[in-house]
């Protein structure tokens, strides 16, 4: 980290007083440290909408017993072995499940596999979380 440069920031009170809550509520114990997170995402949100490198999570929640779900689910991770570079499988009650998988590649790519075992029937739920990778992370 470089040398830390003192800025002013005008802001409605009600807006400010609103902001303090919430970082009270996520544990900041300054205003400097929520400002810097927050430039930080931005700049992470920036990098991940080209076709930037990106790491990523996506989240599946699912149920079993749909019939060949596991095995299509399994089928397109096999066929991105290059991308999907983790999972984790978890039982969560007789008939759902859980999967994390970690991506790494280019934007585009990982979000079209994100979208495609998203759009499985079978998934109830799924979510993509991205950020930056490599040196071109913009923090």
């Amino acid at each position: 980290m470089g040398e830390l440069a003192r800025i002013g920031v005008a802001i409605d009170e009600e807006l400010l007083k609103r902001f303090d809550e919430l970082n009270g509520r996520r544990g900041y114990t300054n205003r400097s440290e929520a400002f810097r997170d927050l430039i930080r995402d931005a700049l992470i949100q920036e990098a991940v909408a080209g076709d930037s490198e990106v790491v990523g999570t996506l989240t599946l929640v699912y149920d079993h017993h749909v019939r060949m779900l596991q095995e299509r689910l399994t089928e397109m991770q096999h066929e991105h072995h290059e991308e999907i570079i983790s999972t984790l499988h978890v039982h969560l009650d007789h008939h759902h499940c859980l999967e994390v998988l970690v991506l790494r590649g280019k934007s585009g790519a990982v979000q079209g596999i994100a979208d495609r075992l998203v759009a499985t029937k079978g998934v109830q739920h799924g979510r993509l979380t991205l950020t930056a990778a490599g040196k071109g992370a913009g923090f």
